[in-house]
């Protein structure tokens, strides 16, 4: 009783500190028990660090604790860049937490070193649908987890549409009709940000049909030794949006400034734009930040017949594997996948669960995703079968892009140093 006491006291004092502290870029969260010599310490790193997340990661984390009284879990999130930079530098260093979470590019690296424990006995696996799986099997083995599958989309401000009595786009042409007339209104349509917003456009557009024609293993396998190169691939979308740009559609040394999921968040939020190109996991923090304000997270318009989407197995979760604690740590991550605990998650981010039978978010603004999700329009932003690091390429790319280079040149570029990714591995 006097444990639970601690841990509920805990609890408490933790979402005071969030709210007190919701606008740093660094939280550190230990959940404590009473002393005992018989007690295992395991720390787990995350970047998830808005308060809204953290609060339901330390739910999960006490009613893991509460099951497993022997085992005591800290939590600290690092935000963006930061955190995947120190993630790196603890792992050269020796100094790598129990549990950590990664993204495909890192996976890459950490995995070619060993550093990532196999996780295919967790009893939680054969949970996870058959696409999931796919992307989470590696020559028998699993080095990550995923929580939540995100998807990337149009946030569309339906107030100020209606006002000007537009539609939300349902397709390319649609799209660009409306930008128009914005534009012409003096208003700059699109809101973007200097990472996910362009290069979620340029993977969406450029392996769509590869994925309808269900040739993603043969193209990524060409892609991966070199005979083909990835501007093949991405050259089109990265066309478009240099042409969004262009037509005044976008504003380039805005966006250039603009951190993802941050000062876009807070420009759309204030009601003056009508699109704005980012995940919708930021749907909930939108709707935080302004009440009042009727938006919906629709398909990329990104076709000449319809919409689609851009969608990642994402929040993935690896254990270390030169942890002294692999076994509480694994323990710790089956926990963390249950069912419950996933779907706890996965809607709070404003995402769908990876499990089977798992039900979508119940945030009604990302609801206009739901049918090209089960319909199979999709594309998969960093597919597990593609062994080279996309996100940061395409995010490399983008910024060129904003800059004003020649999309012939950055994506020359590109497949230079994507050759150059390719000897190294």
């Amino acid at each position: 009783m006097k444990r639970r006491k601690m841990i509920r006291c805990c609890a408490a004092v933790l979402i005071c500190m969030l709210v007190l502290c919701g606008c740093s870029s660094k939280h550190t969260v230990m959940n404590e028990e009473a002393d005992s010599e018989d007690v295992t310490t395991i720390t787990f790193f995350g970047n998830k660090y808005e308060p809204e997340n953290v609060k339901v990661i330390e739910e999960i984390i006490s009613g893991f604790m509460k099951e497993n009284p022997d085992i005591r879990v800290s939590y600290e999130s690092l935000k963006g860049t930061q955190y995947f930079e120190a993630l790196e530098k603890r792992m050269e260093t020796g100094k790598g937490d129990d549990v950590f979470m990664v993204n495909h590019d890192i996976l890459l690296k950490l995995k070619a070193k060993g550093q990532a424990a196999d996780l295919s006995g967790l009893r939680t696996i054969p949970d996870y649908t058959d696409q999931m799986l796919t992307q989470m099997k590696d020559e028998g083995k699993i080095y990550w987890v995923p929580t939540t599958v995100s998807a990337f989309g149009l946030y569309c401000n339906e107030d100020l549409l209606k006002k000007h009595k537009q539609k939300t786009p349902g397709n390319l042409k649609e799209w660009e009709s409306v930008c128009s007339y914005f534009t012409k209104k003096g208003i700059t349509p699109v809101i973007c940000n200097n990472d996910i917003s362009l290069k979620t456009l340029a993977v969406g557009r450029g392996f769509y049909s590869v994925y309808q024609q269900n040739n993603q293993k043969q193209v990524f396998e060409n892609l991966n030794n070199g005979k083909e190169k990835l501007s093949r691939y991405l050259t089109p979308g990265f066309d478009l949006a240099q042409s969004l740009i262009q037509q005044g559609y976008i504003d380039p040394d805005k966006s250039l400034k603009t951190e993802k999921t941050s000062y876009d968040l807070e420009e759309f939020a204030k009601g003056k734009s009508p699109f704005m190109l980012t995940g919708a996991w930021a749907a909930g923090r939108v709707k935080t930040m302004n009440p009042d304000l009727k938006f919906s997270v629709s398909p990329l318009p990104l076709l000449e017949n319809g919409s689609m989407l851009v969608v990642n197995a994402d929040t993935r979760l690896s254990v270390n594997a030169d942890s002294r604690h692999v076994k509480a740590a694994e323990m710790f991550v089956e926990y963390f996948t249950q069912a419950e605990n996933i779907q706890k998650f996965s809607d709070q981010q404003c995402s769908f669960s990876p499990l089977k039978g798992g039900k979508p978010s119940s945030v009604e603004e990302i609801r206009p995703l739901l049918s090209c999700y089960k319909d199979g329009k999709t594309v998969i932003g960093t597919d597990s079968m593609l062994k080279l690091p996309i996100w940061n390429l395409t995010a490399e790319a983008s910024k060129q892009i904003l800059s004003g280079k020649p999309v012939r040149s950055v994506m020359n570029r590109m497949d230079r140093q994507a050759e150059k990714e390719r000897k190294v591995q």
